[in-house]
């Protein structure tokens, strides 16, 4: 039994410790949230205003430092209780107010003229200082009341990858991007009602001390702002410059599958979606939609070559110009035959279709098909964003020739963007499938930190050796030392591995394909051995031009640049490439 004497003092430590508890949580209540829990405060007693809360999406700068967003905002409603103000004082006060505040007369009057409503909004988001000199005129029946909406600070920048915030219904939740797909986390209990101070003390102990974590907590993503304004920029002068429907592009670690910068244009402002000419620009065509890609996808042709020992680089074959199989014939992009004895360097160096075709047919249709899609191909690829979509490749089931050789030049199967830099990235990581994704930490509102888990290394799937990656990669950066606009675009000191893509444009309505209707494509990683970036870009439709060495080589390689200098990036090699005969 206890004495009197220690039950005074577990008494008094049992007091004392409520003590500090109050003393804190007055300190969270008045210093750390107060503006937060005025908000609330008023919201409570004015009709018509909801109390709105939700947690942070932030950027990382390539130092780590977290950057806004998505986040709250606060500022001011204009409100009048039409009952409360007098007819013939009407006039007076549409002036006072309107010399502060736009307001139209005809809509000012027709609210203050409805004396059965106690609250009509006049103005909404105003800023502190207008709504100060509003208070100063102390007019009946006039109000102002804090309100808190959604802010995205950067306005359009990586619009698709953060989404917004919205209403379906009567219900206001994040309806795109990662508003949406982490909507758990962002999303705040309670935000109509204001918590009592003792319930909020005593529901804050209780979720310190349970066992079951709060899912409520900020995002950190990987996104960094300097690459993703970088990006947009580009794109958008791509899609303007060529007339596109629109433009897209990707930078990814190709090591960890972190993306870097993620960016589709035209964009759209999340801070006014309302003004979107339509809502098909809210959709992440890099994450949702499917295209037959073209040539890049002959970067995994010949990987699957390489590793299945059915060719190598000083493989020769005869260039028909043309080819039929199964009674249907595809040609190279220029209809003519190259000649005889080329090599597969020359080949992939050329973008042959033929040359492709040979690799596919050498590997054996089966084969081959089941290769490529050992790359993922036919599943999703686990990317934290909403309605991500599935390739279409059931063409790859058939065991015919024709759709391996269709294949093997990237057209006959639909895959996602996403998809395809899934599998392009294995080509400069060593051959492992790694998860895409945008966020790299959750910051819980009750608890600690944690990074999000991906695979590791060890882990992820392994489709094509080392060996066999390091050769693909060669071959890859003598198309950019050598063939692409004749070598021009190497960088001395820089090995990069980069392929074009140009794919024809299926017709839905008559079958085949468009005769001038194009998809280009390029993708690279550099330096090429030890890839530090992936970059795929591509151009849905451009005008007046045919192949993608015209319309996004300035770009892949200004992005390049940028990533080398604004990472200081060292250089792989000493001066420009050998030379070599093909």
């Amino acid at each position: 039994m206890f004495s009197l004497e220690n039950r005074l003092r577990v008494f008094s430590l049992l007091l004392l410790l409520f003590g500090l508890l109050l003393v804190s949580k007055l300190y969270f209540l008045q210093i750390i949230s107060g503006e937060q829990f005025r908000a609330r405060a008023e919201h409570q007693y004015v009709a018509g205003i909801n109390f709105f809360d939700r947690g942070n999406i932030y950027f990382s700068t390539r130092d780590g430092t977290p950057v806004p967003a998505a986040t709250i905002k606060t500022g001011f409603v204009l409100s009048i209780n039409p009952n409360l103000i007098k007819v013939n004082n009407l006039e007076e006060v549409y002036t006072n107010l309107s010399v502060l505040v736009p307001l139209e007369k005809e809509i000012f009057f027709i609210k203050a003229g409805k004396v059965n409503d106690p609250y009509e909004e006049l103005v909404k988001r105003l800023e502190e200082p207008v709504a100060k000199k509003i208070l100063e005129l102390k007019i009946p029946g006039v109000s102002v009341t804090r309100e808190r909406w959604r802010f995205y600070p950067g306005t359009q920048m990586a619009a698709h990858s953060i989404g917004l915030v919205g209403y379906l219904g009567d219900e206001l939740a994040g309806r795109y991007g990662l508003e949406r797909s982490y909507e758990k986390v962002l999303k705040r209990e309670g935000d109509s009602t204001f918590v009592n101070f003792f319930a909020e003390i005593f529901s804050n102990l209780k979720k310190v001390v349970s066992d079951k974590e709060s899912l409520e907590g900020d995002i950190v993503t990987a996104i960094e702002p300097s690459v993703q304004a970088f990006l947009e920029q580009e794109l958008k002068q791509v899609n303007d410059r060529y007339s596109s429907q629109f433009t897209g592009g990707i930078v990814i670690d190709p090591q960890t599958g972190e993306l870097v910068a993620m960016a589709l244009n035209p964009t759209f402002d999340p801070n006014f979606p309302q003004e979107a000419a339509s809502s098909e620009i809210f959709r992440n065509r890099l994450v949702e939609d499917r295209y037959e890609m073209g040539s890049i996808i002959k970067a995994l042709t010949y990987a699957i070559g390489l590793e299945n020992k059915a060719i190598t680089p000083q493989t020769t074959y005869n260039d028909p110009g043309c080819m039929t199989l199964n009674t249907k014939t595809f040609c190279n992009y220029d209809a003519l035959s190259h000649g005889s004895n080329l090599t597969m360097q020359t080949a992939l160096g050329n973008s042959l279709n033929t040359g492709a075709a040979f690799v596919a047919l050498k590997v054996g249709a089966k084969d081959f098909n089941q290769a490529l899609l050992n790359f993922g191909l036919e599943e999703k690829t686990g990317i934290d964003m909403p309605s991500e979509g599935v390739s279409l490749v059931s063409n790859l089931h058939t065991g015919r020739s024709l759709e391996a050789a269709q294949a093997s030049f990237g057209q006959g199967v639909a895959l996602t963007p996403v998809a395809t830099v899934r599998a392009l990235a294995t080509l400069a990581n060593g051959g492992t499938l790694i998860t895409p994704h945008l966020v790299r930490e959750v910051r819980y509102k009750i608890g600690s930190s944690k990074e999000v888990k991906y695979r590791e290394e060890e882990e992820r799937k392994r489709v094509i050796s080392r060996e066999g990656t390091a050769e693909i990669s060669r071959m890859l950066t003598e198309v950019v030392d050598r063939y692409l606009r004749f070598g021009q675009e190497s960088l001395p000191n820089y090995s990069i591995a980069a392929k074009t893509g140009t794919a024809q444009i299926a017709n839905p309505n008559g079958g085949g394909y468009y005769p001038d209707r194009f998809l280009h494509s390029f993708f690279g990683y550099f330096p090429s051995y030890e890839a530090k970036f992936l970059v795929f870009l591509f151009t849905y439709e451009p005008k007046g031009v045919q192949f993608a060495s015209e319309t996004l080589t300035d770009s892949f390689f200004n992005i390049t640049k940028f990533l080398i200098n604004y990472y200081e990036i060292p250089p792989d090699r000493d001066g420009p490439p050998a030379a070599t005969v093909l």
